[in-house]
């Protein structure tokens, strides 16, 4: 091999080291601001509840398994309120609560409040499968765990108290 074909086979080598290089960097942070986002509802609907509820299966994340079972009790009122449900299993889709863009961040003081440990949005979660999930709905991943719990919201008693607060337009407001 001569010195010009060293040269070419250098070049390409560096090119190819800095192009995947570079995209797995950005794939990396881009797959932590996914992780970390407030939007990264997993949710699967399961059936028909009783009136005025949603049943679904929700996942959560943690350290531990008891935060994860508590990440995604907060992500299933989260989900309603913020970003609607899915259809599927015999249920319709169902659109946000908070129909408003950026509602989150224009009402932050009162969702801190509301999604505090232990705070209001409890109340509106009737039913879960406490127990510590297992099998597939209890993933380890590298920091921590991901849990998936099925769930019931009360979710016209959610949002006539969202209403009421003046947080989401009434069904019954004009345009």
């Amino acid at each position: 091999m001569d010195m010009k074909n060293i040269l070419k086979v250098s070049l390409v080598a560096v090119l190819a080291l800095l192009v995947t290089t570079g995209t797995n960097a950005q794939s990396r942070k881009e797959r932590k601001i996914l992780y970390n986002s407030q939007y990264n509802y997993e949710i699967e609907p399961v059936g028909v509840g009783q009136d005025g509820t949603k049943v679904f299966k929700v996942w959560g994340y943690g350290k531990d398994v008891g935060a994860a079972v508590m990440n995604a009790k907060e992500a299933a009122v989260a989900a309603c309120i913020f970003k609607g449900l899915p259809g599927g299993q015999g249920s319709a889709p169902t659109p946000a609560i908070c129909s408003q863009p950026n509602a989150e961040v224009t009402n932050a003081e009162y969702f801190e409040n509301f999604f505090k440990v232990g705070g209001k949005y409890l109340q509106y979660i009737a039913l879960t499968n406490d127990g510590d999930p297992s099998g597939e709905d209890r993933l380890k991943i590298k920091k921590g765990y991901k849990v998936a719990i099925y769930v019931q919201v009360m979710y016209d008693q959610l949002r006539k108290q969202l209403e009421a607060d003046g947080i989401a337009r009434r069904l019954d407001a004009g345009f």
